[in-house]
């Protein structure tokens, strides 16, 4: 919500007008210089959205004010030139509404353009939330980091590596809105008060690796060529993707990581072309979407990663004796708050899990979700979203 900047005002006074923590509203505003505030300057409160009322009979600011339960200044503040004592019959107003309920709703398909609508909303509602291209995808689809917070902890997350797993996004895009939602008005998380959090950790998600894979399965077969054409060959000329795992070039994406890629490529029953799944491509980093992932770590530090998948309801943690003794701390930790198995090795090699173990020596965690034959049925998504909320929290805490 925008509002304008009056003689006297402060972000401090904005804080406690609109209960919404100090720093949320500073971070809101990374532009404005909230010591030399300048009259009519346009200030972002996060955590509302403007409405409209329409005037009464017998309404006064004071008799609005009571109804909808907001102050009189607040009403001030979104009608500057308002005035209260030649109200109107009929006329419209605007009135300050708090957010009290999440905007993402993941229990349904939920492709790239659900993905975009939804960090449209929760960027105009929570501004304190950035939003930003990482790359792009094969189609030209933008790869989008969502990041939050202050903290130098920095935690990554991601989803949709592997088409056929989409569900992974809308699962990490409402957690992040639980998220965002705690922190604007002060509420726990079960019974956790998130908003050391915000002071302590950088949050990182990209939650969708593979767009154009994703909407293959939920919008189906694209427009454009050539690539129409070439995922039909791909696919042997069906048009049931519901098993198509890889990109849109037919590459998977979890399997383009320098770290023993050759190994993961003489594994005998991975396909030496092309393919709906496990293809790991001609060489290592070959597709636009894990460079991108790779260009992202290289630069930003994280100190753990987490990379949703689905399914089996376990978590893979370790990578050729290379991860440090923290992550066995760890992932104690996010078996006891999701009752997912603990796995440290596998023999699968080349992922991005292992990748980031292997370059950083940091902890790296490959989480699968759920339970059955991907994709999953989206009648899991509350149980699922339920085992991983307790997995963000604690990567956030610990």
């Amino acid at each position: 919500m925008n509002i304008r900047a009056r003689r006297g005002d402060s972000f401090w006074y904005y804080s406690r007008l609109f209960n919404i923590p100090l720093n949320l509203i500073t971070d809101s505003n990374p532009t404005v210089d909230a010591g030399l505030l300048q009259i009519g300057q346009i200030v972002r409160i996060p955590g509302y959205f403007v409405n409209f009322y329409t005037i009464q009979p017998g309404d006064s600011l004071w008799r609005i004010s009571n109804q909808l339960e907001v102050s009189v200044d607040t009403l001030y503040l979104v009608n500057p030139t308002l005035n209260p004592y030649a109200l109107q019959i009929g006329q419209t107003i605007n009135v300050p509404f708090r957010v009290h309920r999440p905007i993402v709703e993941g229990k349904r398909a939920y492709g790239y353009n659900s993905l975009v609508n939804d960090i449209r909303q929760l960027t105009e509602i929570y501004p304190f939330l950035t939003s930003r291209s990482i790359g792009n995808s094969v189609m030209g689809k933008n790869l989008i980091e969502l990041s939050i917070g202050r903290g130098a902890k920095k935690v990554h997350m991601n989803g949709s590596f592997h088409a056929h797993e989409w569900i992974t996004t809308p699962l990490l895009m409402q957690t992040l809105n639980q998220y965002l939602l705690a922190l604007t008005n002060m509420q726990p998380i079960r019974g956790w008060d998130v908003s050391p959090f915000y002071e302590s950790v950088f949050l990182s998600i990209v939650p969708m690796v593979n767009p154009d894979g994703v909407d293959l399965l939920i919008e189906g077969l694209p427009d454009e060529e050539p690539y129409r054409s070439e995922v039909l060959e791909i696919n042997n000329q069906s048009t049931d993707f519901s098993g198509w795992k890889a990109n849109i070039r037919g590459v998977d994406l979890n399997n383009q990581y320098p770290a023993l890629w050759e190994e993961e490529q003489e594994i005998s029953d991975k396909p030496d072309q092309p393919a709906p799944r496990d293809f790991p491509g001609p060489a290592p980093l070959t597709e636009p979407e894990s460079i991108a992932m790779a260009e992202l770590t290289d630069v930003s530090g994280f100190h753990r990663a987490l990379a949703f998948h689905t399914q089996g309801r376990v978590i893979y943690w370790g990578f050729q004796g290379l991860e440090p003794p923290e992550a066995e701390t760890i992932v104690t930790e996010f078996a006891r708050v999701s009752s997912y198995e603990p796995i440290q090795y596998v023999e699968s090699y080349a992922g991005y899990k292992d990748w980031f173990i292997q370059e950083w020596r940091r902890p790296g965690f490959t989480i699968e979700l759920g339970e059955g034959e991907n994709p999953l049925p989206i009648g899991q998504f509350d149980e699922i979203y339920e085992e991983s909320l307790g997995i963000f929290l604690a990567s956030l805490y610990m």
